[in-house]
């Protein structure tokens, strides 16, 4: 206690922590004047001036007497003294503060603790290239930069450019090798350098489709010892052999790699199992196939493979099997989170803002296209094995239905029920498929709608135009949104001739699915119906657009431009069909009429030959290639046209006649009467055929001639009194004047009888050749049908045709059809 203090009132507790001793402010020793003066005496120690440095000469180091400019020397037998300049500063007093570093600015010289009053640095040193080494990292560089060109080429499709630099790069590399091995630096031959070059070769050989150089470039690399895991290119070579059908060596290749890939790899091995299952499906050795694909059902089980093991099972026939795998199929875990994730549930604004944000990505289109991909998969085996694994095909697909109802898709289950009605329309039950589709009438609004839809289609191509629109209103009432339900509405609409109405149905269904062809192709025939043309064409152009191959589209667009008097734009779409449709006998047929009316006769004779190869039956193509003939006098060819008219109507007399009047004016008159003399036993009452047998007979001095001109004139007795008989049967409110035209008809009938009785009777006798007789000497009725008067007739036009040939009474003023 003694030793123990204890503060008074009195006593400051913090005293003296401010006291201030000069000694130790070391800032202040520039201006304190007892320690510049202590340095400048001999108290500071400062060395003796007249010692010499050694190893030095003193005269060539000027010392100043001033005390700002004196220069201390550093002695060689004793350390500076304190304070003096080295290298233009102050040594620091004491080791408390870091040397060349001080508060104050050395006299004469700048502050520069980073030397920047020295200069520029020195220029680097130039790498000299020519040395062995430098030659060979450059070349090394080249081939690497080639192998990112040939990869960034092949991933932007240029895979002939891809080629050529894996090519480059194997030819540098190469000469790599050798550089190394002239230099002696053989263990420095980069072997991953080595690989990666044959491996970018082999794969541009196979992109390119040139399989049998990569083949040989994927067996260098496999068997080099030096690659590691090399053994897995022969993956690579099984795809190239499944390429080329070869599949006996692509199975063998896939399981050669399969055994030298570890059971650590599970994710590749199956991937493998599954090609050589696929490989066995191609060979029909589908028990093989099956063991492939269980073995990865049971391992690790997936979509794809359910698909292919149900395939197998129902090529042969296994029942059982079948409904066991589906069931395995439609559990098979997808992976994927469900959709309400992305369904904005709180008020949380950040939280809206990361599911807008993660609603599109990529991650979740890829999920999408997973689900797609196993409901494709699911529907495709349900429709397939609905009809075998039951006695009916009802039942089958019911069968389908409740499994799927129990899984995870059971929004399938009202697809499926729709796919039934479907088949039932293929199998061309339409009872069923209608009363399948009626089941939905009272279901949830979107199965409601399609099947709506369907119906109304069914009705509509039924031609119950009726229910067709009541089904396609119950259609958009459930779903007003449903292109297709809007489709069918305007169709209704367009058969009954109410194209405005229909227009705006498919306007409406356009707006709702901007990319629905077929809206915009009913609204453009909608247009073409209004004789609306340019807005049609500009509908077609806007579908071409869309469906670049389109035929009907191109074709359509043609029609148009034939119709707005624009016939090359027309001839021009019409070759852009035949580019796509190369063999349409009828767009075909309808380059030939274009041409023809632009007046391009050869072209036109061109396209009508080429029409009439692919489809010998129509009658407008025969008729103008057959006159084509005759107006160049080359009536041997046009008989095969005409013959061919023959057979395809052959109750048409006026065709056997043309092919008989082609052998006369060929000069063939003993094929001409015979072919007269078959026409008039076909056709006994046609009065032509016999006006040309009693004109042949009479040249050619036949004893036919007399039976021929009494035939004639029977035939012609008969016909006036068949008109005679018409004309009484008609009931007129002018009796007087009806009797009147009978007693002309008859004044005139008897005139004619005297007239023609009297023309056959002037008849040349049989030594007058047939061209010598004098058109004079023969009725005024009768005329030349392949004079050379006659105009060939135009496809397309109506056009009177001036020949009794064609003006038989029961014919009439025959037209020619366009």
């Amino acid at each position: 206690m003694e030793n123990l203090h204890l503060a008074g009132e009195e006593d400051d507790l913090y005293s003296g922590y401010n006291d201030y001793n000069p000694a130790f402010d070391s800032e202040e020793l520039e201006n304190d004047a007892g320690f510049q003066q202590a340095v400048r005496t001999s108290h500071g120690r400062r060395p003796p001036m007249t010692a010499k440095f050694p190893g030095t000469a003193i005269g060539g180091r000027p010392l100043a007497s001033s005390y700002g400019s004196r220069i201390p020397m550093v002695s060689s037998q004793s350390r500076p003294m304190t304070g003096a300049l080295q290298d233009g500063a102050t040594r620091p007093m004491t080791a408390v503060r870091a040397a060349g570093y001080t508060s104050s600015l050395t006299r004469g010289s700048a502050f520069d603790p980073l030397g920047q009053s020295r200069g520029p640095a020195p220029p680097l040193e130039v790498k000299n290239e020519d040395t062995p080494e430098e030659k060979i990292k450059i070349l090394e560089k080249k081939v690497k930069d080639l192998i990112e060109e040939s990869c960034m080429a092949q991933s932007v499709g240029n895979l002939q450019l891809a080629l050529e630099k894996a090519k480059e790069a194997g030819r540098k590399e190469r000469a790599l090798v050798r550089q190394r091995e002239q230099s002696g630096n053989v263990e420095h031959i980069s072997v991953d350098l080595t690989f990666s070059v044959l491996l970018n070769l082999a794969n541009q050989y196979a992109n390119n489709e040139m399989y049998t150089e990569a083949l040989n470039t994927y067996q260098v690399i496999v068997k080099n010892k030096m690659f590691s895991n090399a053994g897995r290119l022969k993956i690579n070579m099984a795809n190239i052999y499944f390429k080329q059908k070869n599949y006996p060596k692509a199975i063998k290749f896939y399981r050669m790699a399969l055994d030298q890939i570890s059971n650590a790899h599970k994710e590749i091995r199956i991937k493998i199992m599954q090609n050589i299952g696929v490989v066995f499906v191609r060979l029909g050795q589908y028990s093989d196939a099956i063991t492939s694909f269980e073995h990865i059902m049971s391992d690790s089980p997936n979509i794809r493979t359910g698909f292919n093991l149900i395939l197998c099972y129902y090529a042969i026939g296994d029942r059982e099997r079948m409904k066991k795998t589906f069931q395995k199929l439609i559990s098979v875990p997808l992976g994927i989170d469900d959709e309400d994730k992305y369904i904005p549930s709180t008020d949380d604004t950040s939280t809206n803002m990361v599911i807008e944000a993660i609603k599109n990505d990529k991650l979740h289109q890829m999920e999408r296209d997973i689900k797609a991909l196993a409901e494709k998969f699911i529907m495709t085996a349900a429709k397939l094995i609905a009809p075998a694994i039951e006695t009916s095909f009802a039942s089958g697909f019911d069968w389908c239905v409740d499994m799927v109802k129990s899984s995870q898709y059971v929004e399938l289950a009202n697809d499926l029920e729709i796919n039934k009605a479907i088949t039932y329309l293929r199998q061309k039950d339409f009872n069923q498929a209608v009363e399948t589709l009626k089941t939905f009438e009272k279901k949830e609004s979107r199965v409601k709608s399609a099947a709506a839809t369907n119906l109304s289609f069914l009705y509509f191509l039924e031609k119950d135009y009726d229910q067709a629109d009541r089904y396609a209103d119950l259609a958009m009432t459930a779903d007003r949104y449903n292109p297709a339900a809007l489709i069918n509405k305007g169709n209704t609409l367009f058969v009954k001739q109410e194209y405005e109405k229909a227009a705006e149905f498919y306007k409406e269904a356009l707006r709702n699915d901007s990319s629905c062809t077929e809206a915009l192709y009913n609204l453009g025939l909608t247009y073409k119906g209004l004789k609306r043309l340019e807005e049609a064409l500009d509908c077609f152009l806007k579908l071409h657009a869309i469906l670049r191959n389109s035929a009907q589209v191109m074709y359509q667009l043609a029609d148009l431009y034939e119709q707005l008097e624009n016939l090359p734009q027309a001839i021009e779409w019409l070759m852009q069909v035949i580019s796509v449709t190369p063999t349409d006998p009828h767009v075909l047929a309808k380059l030939g009429k274009l041409h023809d009316d632009e007046g391009d006769k050869s072209q036109a004779f061109q396209y009508y030959c080429e029409s009439f190869r692919y489809f010998p039956s129509n009658i407008d193509v025969i008729m103008w290639l057959g006159a084509y003939y005759i107006e160049t006098q080359f009536c041997e060819k046009a008989i095969q046209y005409f013959e061919r008219a023959t057979l395809i109507q052959p109750t048409q007399v006026k065709w056997r006649l043309i092919v008989a009047s082609c052998y006369r004016r060929s000069g063939n008159y003993q094929k001409a009467l015979e072919t007269y003399k078959h026409i008039h036993h076909k056709f006994p009452e046609n009065a032509e055929c016999l006006r040309f047998l009693v004109r042949l007979s009479t040249d050619m001095g036949l004893s036919e001639v007399q039976e021929y001109a009494t035939k004639l004139k029977k035939v012609e007795k008969m016909k006036e009194i068949r008109e005679q008989r018409v004309k009484s049967g008609r009931e007129g409110s002018a009796r007087g004047r009806r009797e009147g035209r009978e007693g002309s008809a008859d004044s005139s009938s008897s005139t004619k009888g005297e007239r023609l009785s009297a023309k056959m009777r002037s008849l040349p006798g049989s030594n007058e050749p047939y061209e010598a007789s004098s058109p004079k000497e023969l009725d005024v009725s009768y005329v030349d049908p392949l004079g050379p008067q006659m105009e060939r007739p135009k496809t397309g036009a109506r056009k009177r045709v001036e020949d009794d040939d064609f003006a038989d009474e029961e014919l009439g003023d025959d037209l020619l059809p366009e």
